[in-house]
């Protein structure tokens, strides 16, 4: 009996394959039994001391190899490597050794084994995948695509009349979705990756992994209806997938229809009341329905995301942004610090964080944070001009004021309070004929603005009557002195004398300035952060005399109006991830911005957050179990935001430990 087993048991020649030492529990049993059977026979034959001294050496020679071998179970890297000790031709062995480098993050020498896996097994399409697995995480783009069409190239071909779905491993379809995840990466691949999730589906009709991330494609297309059908046909093979209800809310979410949104997520919370994006983003909805009830259940939502991890620098702003709803500025000041600390270029909560303290008139407090804003967002135009601001009216440094404005006409040349800000910083100079050229280009550029206008007669009749006092003084030295209109955006050669302008028509004497008052919906209203019009100071009334000083253009809160109007970093990170949808949502009925500029035009208030639109949830695995399930990535983004991609890719089960 024992003859047919031995040219298989390594014992005269290596076979090339390995077996578990597992599945050698039971017939060690037998093996027990004839030592046992043995005992017995030399005890009749030999002296019972011989017999019990074979004994003993036969259990110490054992127990010694049993200890030496328990070294090799120290780690899957230790047990793998004595595998390849004693055996080279195995291609499984050289893929485990690999999968136990990559767990440890050595990339480089994963890499080398899943070559060599390759090398010994040519055709082993689990080892391709792996090699480009590795390149992806190396960052080495072209040579990931290479291994993955090589191993593409591997699959069976298909035959007429016969089933391709039959014919080809499950497990070998994760080159597929890999492939499609790295040319997705390139905006202008869009359709190319498309078309290989198409594929992955046509050869497996149940493939839901396919079918969530071709979703997600499609919603970069802009094919929104294409993907809401994609989620649905999902919800057929996989009706308990919190990941799919999720992506249908994010689809609603593109499609303008926030309640379904808000069905869909509250639906992946009942199959998965730990879906951490669905929390977040249904808690964001919930807080922008404005119903006092329904932030509460949002505040219930984002505190048992905190309670999971303390370090998510989203859910602390957004907290603060409830307490902002709530109109308790204490604790949207602690909640936006906190988040502050998390993350030190946190676009949103620095900004918000600044305007809030500004708005609790300490300012000198808010221009720390605002320049920590302005450091890693130097776009951020609605910061300059607050940043601008507090240099005018509080530090009283013109020069720095002057930067940040000429900063914001550098990235928006028609930007009309920039414009009418470095305006006013002329006259505080005494520039008073650079002043008037300046007002006179933002007149043009703005004839609707009555406030302008105002600030330009101001100024002519100042000008006026300077021209009219005695020569000499140092003060008609400054008002006349030559400049290059170019600083502010005007014609070259274009410089404009008092008796060059005709006077407007009267407009009135009050100077608008941040502390005097408008009728709402003029330009002394401060819209909330997303709206495209300078801040304000304070709120306290004051009388400004006519012909006497003018301010940066900016208006107290009207009184029905939130104390402080918030906005949202945008994570131009994708991540920062591979997938991006869209750059901004607009939610409930308001228009927001999401860069931080202004257009010079007014417009309606709004509390946005501009960290882009809800991200989709993609199949995303880096290390599977052996049964080749497959696992979610975890969340790493903020409001509304598409979760992560398949950022690391499928492994390949078949080619892992046996």
């Amino acid at each position: 009996m024992i003859l047919p087993f031995l040219p298989a048991s390594n014992l005269f020649f290596p076979v090339g394959f390995v077996i578990a030492e597992r599945v050698l529990y039971m017939p060690s049993m037998g093996f027990c039994i004839l030592v046992g059977y043995g005992f017995h026979l030399l005890s009749e034959h030999w002296s019972r001391k011989m017999t019990w001294c074979c004994l003993g050496v036969l259990l110490l020679t054992h127990s010694i190899k049993t200890y030496n071998r328990n070294a090799d179970w120290e780690s899957e890297y230790s047990i793998f490597m004595s595998g390849l000790k004693v055996n080279q031709r195995n291609a499984k062995l050289f893929n485990n050794v690999g999968h136990a480098l990559e767990s440890e993050g050595r990339f480089e020498e994963a890499l080398q084994f899943f070559h060599k896996a390759v090398s010994v097994q040519e055709d082993d399409v689990g080892a391709h995948i792996n090699v480009g697995r590795t390149y992806n995480h190396l960052k080495m783009f072209k040579e990931a695509e290479q291994a993955y069409l090589k191993a593409k190239s591997l699959l069976p071909k298909a035959k007429p009349g016969e089933s391709y779905q039959a014919r080809i491993a499950p497990n070998h379809l994760n080159v597929f979705l890999n492939l499609a995840n790295l040319i997705s990466k390139n905006a202008t691949r869009l359709e190319e990756a498309d078309l290989l999730y198409r594929q992955a589906i046509s050869m497996r009709s149940d493939y839901t992994q396919a079918y969530i991330n071709r979703g997600d494609i499609l919603i970069k297309l802009n094919r929104t209806k294409e993907a809401q059908e994609v989620y649905e046909r999902a919800l057929l093979y996989d009706s308990t997938n919190p990941d799919i209800y999720y992506n249908l809310g994010v689809v609603f979410l593109e499609q303008g229809k926030a309640s379904q949104a808000l069905a869909y997520l509250d639906k992946a919370l009942e199959f998965d009341p730990e879906h951490e994006q669905a929390l977040l983003n249904s808690a964001i909805l919930l807080q922008e329905l404005g119903r006092p009830e329904l932030r509460k259940i949002a505040r219930e939502r984002l505190l048992k995301l905190l309670a999971k991890d303390e370090t998510n620098e989203r859910v602390h702003f957004n907290l603060g942004m409830l307490a902002m709803d709530d109109r308790n500025t204490d604790e949207a000041e602690n909640w936006f610090r906190r988040a502050v600390h998390l993350k030190q270029d946190f676009r949103s909560a620095l900004f918000n964080l600044a305007l809030l303290l500004a708005d609790d008139h300490r300012p000198l407090e808010a221009a720390p944070f605002l320049n920590q804003l302005v450091k890693y967002h130097p776009d951020h135009i609605k910061g300059l001009i607050l940043l601008g601001d507090i240099y005018i009216n509080n530090i009283k440094d013109l020069d720095a004021a002057e930067n940040c404005y000429k900063r914001i006409l550098q990235l928006d040349p028609i930007n009309i309070q920039g414009l009418h800000n470095l305006c006013v910083v002329y006259v505080e100079r005494g520039k008073l004929l650079q002043a008037q050229d300046c007002l006179s280009h933002a007149h043009e550029l703005a004839p609707g603005e009555e406030y302008i206008g105002r600030h330009l007669q101001i100024v002519q009749t100042r000008i006026n009557r300077l021209r009219q006092s005695p020569d000499g003084s140092r003060e008609k030295e400054i008002a006349f002195a030559d400049y290059d209109p170019q600083e502010f955006g005007g014609r070259a050669g274009r410089t404009l004398s008092s008796d060059s302008v005709d006077l407007l028509p009267s407009l009135g004497n009050s100077i608008v300035n941040s502390n005097s008052e408008e009728p709402s919906g003029q330009e002394g209203d401060l819209p909330k952060e997303d709206a495209d019009v300078p801040f304000g100071y304070d709120n306290k009334k004051k009388t400004v005399l006519p012909h006497q000083q003018l301010e940066p253009q900016a208006a107290p809160l009207p009184a029905d109006d939130d104390p402080v109007f918030l906005e949202s970093d945008n994570t131009n990170s994708p991540q920062s991830f591979a997938a991006t949808v869209g750059d901004s949502i607009a939610h409930d009925s308001k228009h927001h911005r999401t860069d931080g500029s202004s257009s010079g035009k007014h417009a309606p208030t709004a509390v946005h957050r501009d960290d882009g639109v809800p991200s989709v949830k993609r199949a995303d695995v880096s290390h599977p179990p052996s049964d080749g399930s497959l696992h979610h990535a975890h969340p790493a983004q903020q409001h509304l935001h598409r979760p992560k991609t398949i950022g690391q890719d499928l492994d390949d089960p078949s080619s892992g430990m046996s």
